[in-house]
């Protein structure tokens, strides 16, 4: 008992002053005008700190999260080869690719090897290109 009676005035001795400090240094700011939280945006840009852009990466080891792009019926295909698909079926992915947004599109394909969907090859080879003028574009914007 008499330990925890301790341990409880240690905490009072030390959080009741940070408090009151947090609390008077915030009154300050809001005085001078300074905002006391400010909302970074996340980063739209590559960080530059690795050699390909993580964003534009088709690496499943960049992220291990599976996230859906409103193509919840491409589902079917999983564990198909990619020579195996009807003229049809290549017309679902190609309608789903065409449809993305640019920046997304190295993501959606992130996500279907994560899903164990093999795309037909005549669109890897589309979205391969579609990334690669992306990354291009980018890279001609930066110099």
């Amino acid at each position: 008992m008499t330990v925890s009676l301790i341990i409880l005035a240690a905490l009072l001795a030390v959080g009741l002053p940070l408090y009151l400090h947090h609390r008077w240094e915030n009154r300050r700011r809001t005085a001078q005008g300074i905002k006391t939280e400010e909302v970074q945006e996340p980063v739209q840009e590559c960080c530059g700190l690795h050699m390909t852009c993580e964003k534009d990466s088709l690496l499943v080891a960049v992220s291990p999260e599976v996230v859906y792009y409103d193509d919840e019926e491409l589902d079917i295909f999983k564990g198909r080869t990619p020579d195996s698909y009807s003229d049809e079926e290549i017309e679902i992915f190609r309608d789903v690719l065409f449809t993305m947004l640019p920046k997304d599109i190295a993501g959606w394909a992130r996500s279907l090897q994560l899903r164990e969907i093999s795309m037909p090859e005549i669109v890897r080879e589309e979205l391969l290109m579609i990334v690669s003028e992306a990354r291009n574009n980018r890279n001609n914007e930066i110099k």
